[in-house]
């Protein structure tokens, strides 16, 4: 079963092992929906906003194998219900590293070149002529910028970053390899102080309990007063009303958004800003990413099936 329309490339690999069913319904499935399309299911691909927990393995019965979300990040899994039942978790990772890490910095540079505003800004027909003053932004050389999360999206923001002539501080549940810290000339800092010091705060690690809101009033209140904050990871990592509230007040510079917090939903404050640069999950939106992530994913559930180990589990 897979939960929505994939690549017709993706839907051929599967066909080569079991009958394939997609989805009708071109849209997020309701839980209910979610569950009545996966009874009877071998094999299912999931998209992220599908919630897969117990229930879902309990309706699709004793025969379910295998789960392949669509996703590097699995927080719509209940990893632990399904692996005690016996069904392998699989995700996407790697094939989607640079298209995210792309996103990430050209929505950092849309905000800090006031990209967005100035489109408006021609758009609305609004007259203008050039001067000095006109519209100013802020460079990003020589600034720093503090990574949460030195994963392989983290690194490859790092690589973009050192290219404008940015200097790299993370933080995270560990340090890096020492070999990875000294390709990137980065510094571990404990959170707070990456917090305090960094120019732009970028966030790539995944949404567990202890990271959602790690983004908070508190967080905001400990930035520099020119921060810019950028999330391609997940929406709840960031408290959206009081990101909206600083941003509003001035208390941080910016922010560039490609998650958010209840999506499809943005909240309203973020809207009526124009320090605010924002796309809708776009991070893996390439012909060639999304394909290859689709492709990954109808390759684990083609493996298990047919009695093999996945390209990419997901351990509990």
């Amino acid at each position: 079963m897979v939960t929505r329309t994939v690549p017709e490339s993706a839907v051929a690999v599967l066909r080569e092992v079991a009958e394939v069913r997609v989805c009708d319904q071109d849209r997020p499935l309701t839980p209910d929906e979610l569950r009545a399309a996966v009874e009877g299911a071998d094999g299912v691909v999931a998209m992220l906003h599908d919630r897969i927990d117990a229930e879902f393995v309990e309706a699709a019965g004793s025969q379910l194998k295998v789960v392949a979300n669509v996703a590097v990040g699995y927080d719509n899994v209940d990893v632990p219900a399904l692996t005690g039942r016996g069904v392998t978790v699989t995700n996407t990772p790697g094939v989607l590293t640079d298209a995210t890490a792309d996103l990430a910095f050209g929505l950092l540079l849309s905000v800090t070149r006031r990209l967005g505003e100035a489109e408006r800004l021609l758009r609305s027909r609004t007259p203008w002529n050039f001067h000095l003053g006109f519209m100013l932004g802020t460079g990003l050389q020589g600034k720093t910028l503090g990574i949460v999360g030195l994963g392989g999206i983290g690194q490859a923001v790092a690589r973009r970053a050192r290219a404008f002539g940015m200097h790299i501080a993370y933080t995270g549940r560990r340090r890096a390899a020492q070999e990875i810290e000294a390709e990137l000339d980065a510094r571990y800092l404990p959170q707070d102080e990456l917090l305090r010091t960094a120019d732009v705060i970028s966030l790539h690690c995944p949404l567990t309990e202890s990271t959602r809101h790690l983004i908070d009033d508190a967080a905001l209140e400990a930035m520099k007063s020119t921060a810019i904050v950028v999330n391609t990871s997940r929406g709840p990592i960031v408290d959206e009303k009081a990101l909206a509230a600083a941003l509003k007040e001035g208390r941080i510079g910016g922010a560039a958004l490609d998650v958010f917090e209840n999506e499809p939903e943005v909240d309203p404050g973020l809207l009526e800003l124009d320090n605010v640069a924002i796309a809708p999950h776009l991070g893996s939106a390439t012909t060639e990413t999304r394909t290859a992530m689709a492709e990954l994913a109808a390759r684990n559930v083609a493996a298990v099936l047919s009695g093999q180990q996945p390209l990419t589990p997901v351990t509990a």
